[in-house]
């Protein structure tokens, strides 16, 4: 694990994708500040760029760098999830102009899976995790499940839980509006 994490960390220090296991379902990388890598992701999955990725971060505390404020109620959810959750929240800063929702808004999910965690904490940046599929296609439930395109597009694809078929689930969505409003984009 040490030396797959040495690499993609590499990796996207020089502005490359990865392709790597999750607390959900396997995803294409980049370095989440880095508006040329988060163009390729982009390209790579041929999607519009007006449609907003999420990205990944180790520990609630690094939320704040990233949210201009975050709401309280985002705290108790965090703490009361029991399974992946992404919130969505408004006021993104200190991330790729194109990785930021035209409202302003940022899909954020703090890891607890050994990997990505680890991953982001070595990285020390919020990286991109976006389904590693075709936009439009079904999201693989595993690595076996990810076509040769996407493969062969990426700089490095992670070498562990390769082998692990166990169908794996993306997380529940949130969306968190002013005043401490709501919204389940996914469940």
């Amino acid at each position: 694990m040490e030396e797959d994490i040495k690499k993609a960390c590499e990796i996207m220090e020089g502005g490359g994708i990865i392709l790597y296991p999750t607390d959900t379902i396997w995803g294409i990388g980049c370095d989440a500040t880095n508006e040329k890598a988060v163009k390729r992701v982009y390209d790579i999955k041929k999607r519009a760029d007006n449609k907003a990725m999420i990205v990944l971060t180790d520990r609630p505390s690094k939320l704040e760098f990233y949210i201009r404020e975050v709401p309280d109620i985002a705290w108790d959810l965090l703490d009361a999830a029991d399974k992946p959750l992404t919130v969505i929240y408004d006021g993104a800063r200190n991330l790729a102009p194109n990785l930021i929702g035209e409202d302003g808004s940022i899909g954020i999910r703090i890891t607890k899976e050994e990997f990505s965690k680890k991953l982001c904490e070595r990285f020390r940046k919020a990286v991109v995790s976006t389904s590693a599929n075709i936009s439009g296609e079904a999201a693989p439930k595993c690595f076996a499940d990810i076509t040769d395109e996407i493969k062969n597009a990426v700089d490095y694809v992670v070498t562990i839980r390769r082998d692990e078929n166990a169908p794996a689930k993306p997380s529940s969505i949130i969306k968190l509006g002013t005043g401490g409003i709501i919204k389940i984009i996914r469940d």
